[in-house]
């Protein structure tokens, strides 16, 4: 008895095609090009999983950076005035306390000084 391999194919390329929703072109509608579409999208979506992490916290400084500069401290110093007066705030929390709150930042300001 021969068997063939249509009803697994069928729904391999039913999830191919189902994946490529959406894109332009014949990317959406070629099986090969819309193949080739996804294994580049899955590897842009892993690389940029831990660029993002990278983006935010850079983010976050900028903020921190632009509120120190109205008290007149580098940004280095006052990182290093952290850690030394042992208070353990992180960045993301700085950064929302610099743009919310700044009278709160300031005196966070005031006592790494």
């Amino acid at each position: 008895m021969r068997v063939t391999l249509a009803p697994p194919r069928k729904q391999r390329r039913k999830k191919l095609m189902a994946s490529a929703k959406g894109y332009r072109g014949t990317r959406k509608h070629s099986i090969r090009l819309a193949t080739q579409a996804i294994l580049k999208a899955g590897t842009y979506a892993y690389r940029d999983r831990r660029n993002k992490k990278r983006l935010f916290r850079a983010n976050w400084i900028t903020k921190i950076n632009a509120a120190l500069s109205t008290a007149d401290v580098k940004y280095s110093v006052f990182i290093n005035g952290l850690k030394k007066s042992n208070i353990e705030i992180d960045r993301k929390i700085l950064s929302q306390l610099a743009v919310k709150e700044p009278e709160i930042f300031n005196q966070i300001v005031a006592k790494v000084r």
